[in-house]
């Protein structure tokens, strides 16, 4: 199922939200590769780096771990606006496998 989310694009200097849909990638393909490349010609924006970076990183990780894409998207992205709690729950499993380790 595609998911969708709002990203602040640049359009030549001046920041806009645009919507980017977000479905199962060829493997091997950026996710947004589509996406990032009308927006450029048709609208001459560019989605900033981090997130092109971040979604290359999710598809790896989804294709490692054989997890469907837009599920691990839509859990980032409800990480993401939970205010943080992955970063706290990663933080506890590591204080865990360090005390599982002694």
């Amino acid at each position: 199922m595609v998911k969708k989310f709002t990203a602040t694009c640049d359009f030549g200097g001046q920041k806009a939200p645009v919507t980017l849909y977000v479905g199962s990638p060829a493997t091997g393909t950026h996710p947004l590769n589509f996406q990032s490349r009308w927006l450029s010609q048709n609208r001459g924006g560019t989605i900033p780096s981090e997130i092109m970076d971040s979604f290359a990183k999710l598809a790896e990780i989804s294709e490692k771990n054989r997890v469907p894409f837009e599920d691990l998207c839509a859990y980032v992205i409800e990480e993401l606006k939970s205010g943080g709690k992955l970063k706290d729950d990663a933080k506890q499993g590591e204080a865990l496998a360090k005390k599982d380790k002694k």
